[in-house]
Parts: C-alpha cells; structure tokens; sequence
C-alpha cells in the first residue's frame, strides 16, 4: 500500500466532510450534503477524515451535477482552503509500526489486512507471524476474534478505492472489540465467528509459507491447553463460545498437509474430542449447512490423520490400534462430520415403524438366581451425538458424503474384531471400540462383529442352560435342534418354533442343528443351509400365496389378501434371523423397503421405485403433470385393487375418498397415502408378525445400531459382486483332483468365459443362491471333486456343502456343453 494512495483516500474523506457529494438525497452521515450532518471546521474535519479512514467508513461518488459545476482542485475544499494534514496527523498515525502491533489481543479480518499491508510494505512478515503466534496460540484471544460485527467492509465505493483501500483496512485501535460491537441475537445452532471473515483471512495466510509455518506452531501450543480447560474445567458450560476455536481452526483448507497431520492434528483431535456432545452437535449442524467440498475437505483430512498415523505404527494383539490415542481422537472427530453430512442429506426423521423389541425382564430374574451376569444383554444402544441431534443413520436416504467414503480400510486391516468386541460390550466406558463409529468400518469387519456377539450369546445359552439343567435336574439341551421331515418341513418346522417361541424365545439364539427324519448325518453346518433352501422355496411358492412375485423386478412382496396366517409369516421373520444369526445366506429377494421397515422405518413414496416401478413411474408423471390435473386425470382418493381370486377392491385413501377428486393443490398428499396404503397399511397384519419373528432372534444383537438397511440385505441375501477370480484362489479340490489337473485349469478358463447370467447361475447350482457372501466370493470355500471318468453324465452338487461333482470330461468344449446345460436346467435335478 503506496503512501500516496492512503493519503488521496484521507483527503477524499476531507472533501466529504467539507464540501459534500453534491447529491441532495445523499444519506451518508459523513457527508456534508446529508441533511442531518452536523458542519465543521477544517481542522476538525481533518481530525474527523483520519478517523473515518481507519475505520473504513463509506465513501460517496461525486453527484453528477457536482461535476457539471467544475472540478475543484484535488488538494482544495469548497472554500478554497488547501487542508494542512501536518497539523493533525504525522506518518506514524498514518503507517504504523512494530510497535504499533503490541496492544493487539485479538484479530479482526480489517486488522489483519491492515497488519499484512504493513509487512508488505516493508518487506518484513516478522510482526504478523509474532501476531499470528500470539492470536492462535492463545484460547482466549482466539474466542474474541473474527466475531460477528467486529468488521467493517466498503460500501459503495469506485473500483481503485475498493481495492485499494479494502487491502490497507482499518487499524486495530480503530476496531471495535468482541464485547463492545453490536448486540447480536444468535440462534440455539448459530456461531459468533464470521466465517466469511475467516475464510477470506485464511485465503491471504495460506499464500505464504512463512504465515503458515506460524500456524502450525501456534496450533501445537494451542491444543495442549484447550484439552485441560475441556477435560478438568467445563469450559464449556460457562463460556459457549469456546466453540469458536475448532470453527476458525477447521476453517484452514490446509489442515491435511503433512505439517499439520505429523505436528498439529494429533493434539487438535484429542481436544476436539473432549468437548461435550452437545458443543459437537453444534458443529454437526454448522457444517451441515456447509457447501460438499468445504465438508469432504473436513472428512478428508480426518480421514488423512488415521491413515497417516495407522501406516506410521504397528498394531497387533498386544499393541492394540483401540490404544492409539491419535486414531481414536481422529475416529471420533470424524464422527461429527459423518453426522454433519447425515444432516445435510436427504433427511426423513418423521416415517419411523414402531417399536417392536420385548422386555426379557423375566430371563433376567432366571440368570440373577443363576449368577450369571450376561452383560452381552445390554440392549441395542443409542448413540449420544444421534441422540442430541435427533437424527439416526437409518433416517437419511442420501448423505451429503456417500457412506462409503467414511470407510477407512487401514483401520480394517488393523482392528482386531474380538478384542474391539470385548470393549463394544464390555468395557465401553474406558476402552474405545470403533464399533461405537460404525460408519468407519465396513461390512466385513462389522459381520465378524457380529459373529463374535452371536457366538457369545450361543455359549452363555449353553452355559445357562447347563445351569437350569443342573436346578431343575433336567438334561440339558446345549442347542436348538429342530427334527423335521422333508415332505412336511413348513408343517414340522411352524410347529417347533411357535413352541419354543412361546415357552422360551432365549433358545432361538443357541446355535442351530437341524436333523431331517430318517437321514443320517451330523449338521456342521450344510444340513442347516439346506433347511433354510427348503424352507424358502416352499414359503415363496407363488402357490401358496404369501409372497407376490413382479416379474420385472424379480423381487417378492407381501401378499395382502393372503389367506395365510399370521404364524407362518413369523417363521420367515424367525428363518431370515437365525440365518444372520447362524451365518448363513440365502437365497431371498426382497426390496429394499423390507430391509428399512426390519431397521425401524415406514414405506414411503421414494420407497415405490423400488418394489412397485410400474406404480412410481405413475405417481411420478401424476406429480410432474404440467396441466389440470383434476380435468386431465380425472382421479379420485378412492383407489382399487385385486384380491386373491383377482377381483376388484376399492380402497379409500380418505373418508370418503370416491367424492374427493386429486387436483394440482391435492396430489402430493395423495401420493404420500397411496404409498402408506401400498407399503404399510395393506400390509401391516402380515408384515407385524414377520418382524416379530425376526426381532425373536435379533432384538439384543448390535445389528440395528451397526448395520445400513442395504448391510443388512448383504449380510442375509450375500454380495451381487462377483470376483471368480477370488473364488479360485480358495477353491479346493478332492477325489484325485488339483488346481494343476488340465480340466480344472479347462474349467476356470470356461467359467471366466461366462457372461454375468451365466456365472451367476453357476453359483446358483453350486452354492445355492447366485450371491457372493459378505467379503466376496474370496470368503466362499468351495470344493470340487472329482465324480469319475469321462462320462455323457452332467455335473452336480451339494449345495449345501457348496460343493461341485465334476466328471473328468475328455475336452474343454464338452467340459463346457455339460457345464452349461447342468447349470440352465438345474430345477428339478443336479443340485442335493
């Protein structure tokens, strides 16, 4: 900034306060053509026209009938008088010095213009950098700077001015401190910090290495201080703008330089982390109002710090990452902007099914009079920061970040699951668990999980069983074992699980065997994942009618008119548990609404696209209808059906609903009911005792709290990704064979060769289902075995062993025409 310029500007003020704009409407009150100004005498307006520069005070353009009348000279007043600013000022009020900048306690965005002006004028960025060390390296200091209403900006002003004089700025004496500007009415949510302010602030130190190095250093002597103050003195509660710190400090875009994460980050995170839920649901909703890249840029640099710091150390079974105080710190700051982005997505907080989880109060009397604490039994939890902000990972159907991008796969490679477990359950109040951050880790690692849980709560069932046994002198009975025959198995298995439902749902999480009568054979694990195919492919017989099948989306939906009870449909709730609960996919297609109704939610318009298209797409056109809708359409809130018999039912959406035509103003609230109708109403006999069924084995699990709707369809139905790549890395082989015999190597290469149909039929004959299981086809073991010479024989399997029986053929082009015909016409024969 050139003396000259800020002199020019002074006496333009001058000119202001003596002569006037020349606008007779003029409302500047430092102008002398405002009806309310008060005149003065040249020297006072010199005075005056100082103190309006360091402020940064509006400036009026010439009228133009003022300059119609002749330019004054620019040095001379209206009365002729050339101003003698040497009388009322020196060069020192005008360009300050070092010393100058030793009263400064906090920033203003004016002040640090004015105090970068003078270090480049003077080519010396010492004063700012000792500034900058002294500001941000101080809590209080940084708490007043940067508040609402402590800046001043140009109004008005020509373009030279606005450039010239917005990059001087205003002195810091002449800014107004953080307890004398202007009362501000904040809201509950609302911050103090001008964040524009420190945004453009941050635009100017970031330029400069020298700035930012300062930064670095003054944030490693902040944090160590602002984690006491948090952890011992509850500052907090006493002063709520002690949250101004992590907004201006989260406000640097540089934050994810290798500076900041080896030097700053660590000790800023572990600060962070200690504030109170409610200050982090307050920054949870400021950023969720804040643009994506600005909020992906926080994600990214939390994300940035657990990398660094996970492939900087080694974990293993002693050396635990849960004990890294970095990763746990960064983990739980990551935390509040995944619910930030939850906030800023596509919300629905309002559509919630009820609550359907029982008291096991009498269970617990059983196991207080046994001694047996079951901690295990700790019921689904809630997480406190959802909870303060009222907003639950189920209720947003599109984040503002992809879920996905919260995953941070080095913490999955590390984490050992059993002992994370152990802390998730246990020891949650002194341990971290990342299972209390599930959002970070993915469905792999949260289904071992939940295998731990379930394993858990099998062996304490076992235990208590021993016990009830050893009281009453009973036998006990370790597992739930279910005798069935194959031409009665729905009849067989309704019967013995309404009765152990009703006498004691607690043997629902033991672990399953399954005996067919009058077959031989010990269940390790194949006999009940044959009971699970059996059972569905019976209940989902189009037949039977519990189930209607859409043909175009090839997914099953419940049948409203079915003439089944209520009883059958708890066996498929209970069936789809027990297989979470033993491990198990299967072989079931649901929408995606199922899986949102089992984790709390009601069916709703979006919902439609997905289980009934044909019906969206009409909502959808009725919605976007640019025309009359009332004359065009001509429908009513009356719609109709088709019963079991396939005769006509009409349903009224409203009372009365055949008398109330849809119009333009209506239609929404007609879509929203026919959906209710469609997802929940018309279904909510049916669809009640299937959740029933399923809570009967899941209600104590963690399943709810850990797992996305969508994890949940992964966990039961398995994988839509196939990587056969990964599968013959884990293939074995028997009866003679070896991943070197010529038709193996002949087989991989004709399954590779398969289209996407054919390769998920092959799967579908050898495993029983065309999915792969949570974590790939790499996590499927499967074996094949050599069933004999070259013969015109096709293969066959066992599926619930998932294993292939594959003649030895005498080419690859038979080995292929076998293959394709046994996997094309598999119904009926192939598969045992």
């Amino acid at each position: 900034m050139k003396k000259a310029t800020a002199k020019h500007l002074i006496e333009r003020y001058f000119r202001q306060l003596t002569d006037g704009c020349g606008n007779g409407n003029c409302t500047n009150e430092f102008c002398a053509s405002c009806c309310d100004f008060q005149p003065v005498d040249s020297n006072s307006a010199a005075v005056k026209a100082l103190e309006l520069f360091k402020i940064n005070a509006k400036l009026c353009d010439p009228h133009p009938s003022k300059k119609e009348s002749g330019a004054l000279h620019p040095d001379t007043s209206a009365n002729g008088i050339r101003p003698n600013f040497s009388n009322t000022m020196s060069d020192k009020d005008l360009f300050p010095t070092k010393e100058d900048f030793e009263d400064v306690h906090y920033l203003t965005e004016d002040t640090v213009c004015m105090i970068l002006s003078f270090c480049e004028e003077e080519g010396d960025y010492s004063p700012l950098i000792r500034i900058i060390g002294k500001i941000f390296s101080s809590a209080d200091s940084l708490i007043k700077s940067f508040r609402k209403g402590a800046t001043h900006t140009t109004e008005d002003a020509d373009v030279d001015k606005h450039e010239d004089h917005k990059e001087l700025g205003a002195s810091s004496s002449a800014a107004p401190s953080p307890e004398d500007s202007p009362t501000q009415t904040l809201g509950p949510d609302e911050v103090s910090v001008d964040i524009d302010s420190v945004r453009r602030v941050y635009d100017k130190f970031l330029t400069n290495d020298q700035i930012e190095a300062a930064l670095v250093n003054a944030l490693v002597y902040l944090t160590p201080n602002v984690e006491l103050d948090l952890e011992y003195l509850d500052v907090y509660e006493t002063n709520p703008d002690y949250l101004n710190i992590f907004v201006i400090v989260m406000e640097n875009s540089n934050l994810h330089s290798p500076e900041y994460l080896e030097m700053a980050m660590p000790q800023f995170c572990k600060a962070m982390s200690k504030l109170p839920v409610p200050a982090l649901a307050k920054l949870s909703k400021l950023w969720s109002q804040y643009s994506l890249e600005r909020i992906r840029r926080m994600m990214e640099t939390f994300q940035q710090l657990i990398t660094f710091t996970i492939i900087s150390n080694e974990y293993d079974s002693e050396n635990l990452v849960n004990d890294d105080e970095t990763v746990v710190a960064a983990t739980k700051c990551l935390k509040v902007v995944f619910c930030a982005s939850l906030l800023g997505g596509d919300l629905d907080v309002e559509h919630n099914e009820e609550d359907d989880d029982e008291s096991d109060s009498d269970e617990l009397t059983l196991q207080e009079l046994l001694g047996e604490e079951r901690l295990y039994r700790k019921g689904p939890r809630i997480d406190p920061l959802e909870k303060e902000l009222g907003v639950r990972t189920v209720d947003c159907r599109k984040p503002l970040i992809p879920f996905e991008d919260f995953i941070n796969e080095s913490v999955n490679e590390v984490v050992e699951m059993d002992k994370d477990f152990t802390f998730f359950k246990v020891d949650a109040e002194t341990k971290f668990s990342f299972q209390s951050c599930p959002f970070i880790l993915n469905a792999v690692t949260k289904n071992q999980g939940l295998y731990y849980d379930n394993r858990i709560r099998m062996y304490s069932e076992r235990r208590i069983t021993a016990l009830y046994s050893m009281v009453q002198g009973q036998q006990p009975n370790p597992y739930l074992k279910l005798k069935v025959r194959r031409d009665h198995i729905i009849d067989d298995a309704l019967v013995r699980l309404e009765m152990i439902s009703m006498e004691n749902p607690s043997d629902l999480k033991k672990q399953l065997f399954v005996e067919f009568e009058g077959e031989q054979g010990v269940d390790e694990g194949g006999v009940s994942k044959e009971f699970f195919q059996l059972v569905l492919e019976e209940i989902f017989n189009p037949d039977i009618g519990m189930f209607t099948y859409d043909d175009e989306t090839k997914l099953f939906w419940f049948n409203s008119s079915s003439l089944e009870n209520e009883a059958q449909y708890t066996l498929i709730g209970i069936v789809l548990g027990l297989a979470i609960y033993n491990n198990c996919i299967l072989d079931v297609h649901f929408p995606m609404v199922v899986y949102r109704k089992l984790m709390g939610k009601k069916g709703t318009y979006l919902d439609l696209a997905d289980s009934h298209p044909a019906l969206y797409q009409s909502l959808k056109e009725l919605l976007g209808h640019t025309g009359n809708v009332e004359e065009d359409m001509m429908i009513t809130f009356q719609i109709s059906q088709t019963d079991l018999f396939g005769n006509p039912v009409s349903y009224d959406l409203k009372e009365q609903g055949d008398e109330i035509p849809v119009t333009n103003e209506n239609r929404q609230e007609f879509v929203d009911l026919y959906a209710e109708y469609i997802l929940n109403k018309s279904v909510e006999r049916q669809f009640r005792a299937f959740k029933k069924g399923f809570l009967m084995v899941t209600n104590e699990s963690p399943l709810k709290y850990l797992f996305r709707p969508e994890e949940v369809e992964l966990l039961i139905c398995g994988s839509r990704n196939l990587d056969f790549e990964a599968l013959q890395g884990t293939t074995e082989y028997d009866g003679g064979y070896s991943k070197d015999s010529q038709i193996i190597k002949d087989f991989w290469e004709t399954i590779h060769s398969f289209g996407e149909e054919q390769k998920r039929l092959f799967l579908q004959f050898t495993t029983g289902t065309d999915r792969a299981p949570v974590g790939g086809l790499g996590k499927l073991k499967m074996i094949i075995a050599k069933n004999g010479p070259d013969t015109d024989r096709l293969p066959t399997s066992h599926t619930c062993f998932n294993a292939l029986l594959l003649p030895e053929y005498s080419s690859k082009e038979k080995l292929r025409e076998r293959l394709l015909k046994a996997i094309t016409y598999a119904k009926g024969f192939g598969m045992l």
